[in-house]
C-alpha cells in the first residue's frame, strides 16, 4: 500500500547549505543528499558542520521519515576528503577536539532525529561515510555498495563518529573487531548477511525502495512511530530489563492519550484506513 495523502509537502525553512541538499517529497518524507559527486561525496570540515545545521533544523520538522543518500552514481559517501587531511594535521589539540565534537555532534544529531532515518547506500560508504550510514535506523544498499571502517589505514581508530558503538550493536563485537582492525571491505551481500544492512536492492530500484519504505512508515501513527524509535534507541543504551519495561510502559501510557489511538481502533472496527493527525 502507498500513501495517498495529496496534501502539499510541508515547508521547512532549511538553511542554504553548500555540500548537502534537501527536499520534501509528498507524504512529508524528507530527502537529505550528500552533494559532492565530483569527489565521491567525500566529507569535508564544512560538511561535518552542515550535518549539524541540518539536524538542528530537522529535529522540529513535521516529517514522517528522512532518507539520506548520495548525489550521483559513484558513491554514497567515501569518507573524509584526504585533500583536507593537512588542515587537520595542523590543528592543535584543542582546535582538533572542537572540530571532532562538531563532526560527532552532526552525525549524532541525525541519529537522534525523532522520526525514522533511512540510508539509501549506493557504492562506497567508508570511514566517515560508514559512520553516517550506521547512524540511520534502517539501511538499504545496492549490489555495488562497499563498507569499510578505514580509519586505521590513516592512523586513526574505529572509535570515530559513533562507529564503534553502532557497528558493535549491529554485527556483534567479534565481527566489529574484525572489520575495525583489518579495515577490509565488506561487500553488499556480506553486509546483508551479517546484519550491517537490512537488504540489498537493485541499483535502479534503490531510491524508490527507500521511498516505499518511508511511505509504509508514514501510513502509521506519527506519534506511535516516534515513540517506537525513542524506545528502540534508548533501550540500546541500557542493560536493565526492568528499566526497559519502565520506559515502554510510560510510552504506551502516553500513547493512549493521543487522538490517533481511538482513531486507529475506530478505523479497524469500520474496516477503513485510519486518518492519523499526529495529535
Amino acid at each position: 500500500m502507498t500513501v495517498t495523502d495529496e496534501r502539499p509537502a510541508v515547508q521547512i525553512d532549511f538553511p542554504d547549505l553548500q555540500e548537502l541538499t534537501f527536499e520534501v517529497l509528498p507524504g512529508d518524507i524528507g530527502v537529505l543528499r550528500i552533494n559532492r559527486p565530483d569527489r565521491m561525496n567525500s566529507q569535508t570540515i564544512r560538511m561535518f558542520h552542515e550535518h549539524g545545521e541540518a539536524a538542528f533544523v530537522l529535529r522540529d520538522a513535521p516529517l514522517r521519515a528522512l532518507i539520506i543518500t548520495g548525489t550521483g552514481t559513484r558513491a554514497f559517501c567515501a569518507g573524509f576528503d584526504l585533500d583536507e587531511v593537512g588542515q587537520i594535521a595542523e590543528m592543535g589539540v584543542r582546535e582538533f577536539l572542537k572540530f571532532q565534537e562538531a563532526a560527532t555532534g552532526g552525525i549524532q544529531g541525525l541519529h537522534f532525529l525523532p522520526f525514522p532515518v533511512i540510508a539509501a547506500i549506493h557504492g562506497p560508504a567508508t570511514g566517515g561515510g560508514l559512520a553516517l550510514a550506521l547512524a540511520a535506523d534502517i539501511r538499504l544498499c545496492d549490489p555495488a555498495a562497499k563498507f569499510s571502517a578505514a580509519f586505521v589505514k590513516v592512523g586513526l581508530s574505529c572509535g570515530e563518529l559513533g562507529t564503534s558503538y553502532h557497528l558493535t550493536r549491529l554485527v556483534g563485537p567479534a565481527m566489529a573487531a574484525e572489520i575495525g582492525f583489518t579495515a577490509r571491505i565488506v561487500g553488499a551481500e556480506e553486509a546483508e548477511r551479517i546484519g550491517l544492512v537490512n537488504r540489498v536492492v537493485p541499483t535502479d530500484e534503490l531510491f524508490d525502495a527507500a521511498v516505499a519504505m518511508a511511505q509504509q512508515i508514514a501510513e502509521n501513527s506519527p506519534a506511535g512511530v516516534r515513540m517506537s524509535k525513542r524506545a528502540i534507541q534508548r533501550n540500546m543504551e541500557i542493560s536493565s530489563y526492568a528499566a526497559a519495561l519502565e520506559l515502554e510502559n510510560r510510552g504506551q501510557a502516553l500513547m493512549t492519550r493521543t487522538a490517533d489511538m481511538p482513531e486507529a481502533l475506530a478505523a479497524f472496527k469500520e474496516k477503513r484506513a485510519p486518518r492519523f493527525t499526529g495529535e
